[in-house]
């Protein structure tokens, strides 16, 4: 186990477990909390053993009760805190954003298990994550313009691609709190589950990953699906569909994939993400896919 100072960071047959750990602050998010999931999400694509990564929260209270606004614990949580003439200045970055562009940024499955309040912040560090599963007792709330303030961490971007235009504007225009069942019901969780089982239904989901899929495969489809869904002509996503099919099925896991099929056994796919991606990837920061 890393040790860290407000999360736990944990690592047991091939699924790295990320909690959020203030329990005296109902697990509230900091700039301190911010910098460590960004290098935990960095142990993660380091590690090739991993296969897939879950965030939750200590208790069963509280997954994030947003942002910490007290001045001892969070201050300035939003940005550096340094006055700025400059908007386009680092120091003003959101710290929220930095956060949910790194998991946007992973290599591995994402499963978040909501297990208790998650408003603010709490609620859109979810959004870039591949799968949200909810304990029964969650709260979610998009809190902004009742503090003021506008929806933060890039949300603008992932809320809309993950429930439509209208509930996004629904949720963030009122800021009300709501219950699990609507999130369910407004597609922003996949399951609900009673709360001494959520931790097992999100193991259970990346355990059934990772017994059964190549993990450069893994990457490469979910690099795809978030930034090609969002492309402006189904041509763009056909010419990586197209170079990807190519390399991958001339790879070692293509071959393994058949073989284990055929011979009716486990895969144990050769291929590793640290090594093995193809050779166009990433292909966003290339100037010929641009």
């Amino acid at each position: 186990m890393t040790d860290f100072a407000q999360i736990k960071y944990d690592v047991a047959d091939g699924i790295a477990t990320i909690t959020l750990h203030r329990p005296e602050k109902m697990n509230a998010y900091t700039r301190v909390m911010m910098q460590e999931m960004i290098d935990a999400f960095d142990l993660v694509d380091g590690d090739d053993d991993v296969r897939a990564v879950i965030v939750t929260g200590h208790g069963e209270k509280a997954f994030c009760a947003g942002a910490d606004l007290t001045p001892d614990d969070g201050g300035q949580v939003f940005s550096s805190g340094d006055e700025v003439a400059d908007l386009s200045d680092p120091r003003g970055r959101d710290s929220g954003g930095r956060m949910t562009l790194r998991i946007f940024q992973c290599k591995k499955p994402v499963i978040g298990a909501i297990n208790g309040v998650a408003v603010g912040v709490g609620a859109t560090m979810q959004l870039p994550m591949d799968f949200r599963l909810a304990s029964k007792t969650a709260r979610y709330g998009f809190v902004f313009a009742r503090r003021g303030i506008v929806p933060e961490a890039a949300s603008s971007w992932f809320l809309p691609r993950l429930v439509g235009m209208q509930q996004a504007m629904e949720w963030c225009m009122t800021g009300r709190v709501f219950d699990a069942q609507e999130a369910l019901d407004g597609g922003l969780v996949r399951s609900l589950h009673e709360p001494g089982e959520l931790l097992d239904a999100a193991r259970a989901l990346a355990r059934e990953i990772a017994d059964n899929t190549a993990p450069v495969s893994v990457a490469m489809t979910r690099a795809m699906l978030w930034r090609l869904s969002a492309a402006n002509h189904p041509m763009e996503a056909h010419k990586i569909d197209s170079r990807a099919i190519y390399r991958r099925s001339r790879s070692g896991d293509a071959k393994e994939g058949i073989a284990s099929f055929l011979k009716k056994r486990d895969p144990v796919y050769p291929d590793r993400v640290s090594a093995d991606m193809p050779d166009f990837y990433p292909w966003w920061d290339k100037a010929e896919y641009s």
